[in-house]
């Protein structure tokens, strides 16, 4: 992510999954952002993957 418009965007498109309370999105301009999802129920790799995708084509990164 690069700005505050993809913060929005993909806050948006995950906050329409089903279960998710809140979003909240570390920003780092050019590099991997952090983002932390608060849900009732655990959410599929899949479905997270899909909304980031509709946001912009952002993707999954894993750390280990």
């Amino acid at each position: 992510m690069t700005c505050e418009h993809c913060v929005r965007a993909v806050t948006e498109e995950i906050e329409t999954l089903a279960g998710v309370n809140s979003v909240t999105v570390a920003l780092v301009p050019g590099g991997e952002s952090a983002v932390t999802v608060t849900t009732d129920a655990p959410l599929t790799t899949e479905a997270v993957a899909a909304a980031l995708d509709e946001a912009g084509a952002y993707h999954l990164s894993r750390r280990r």
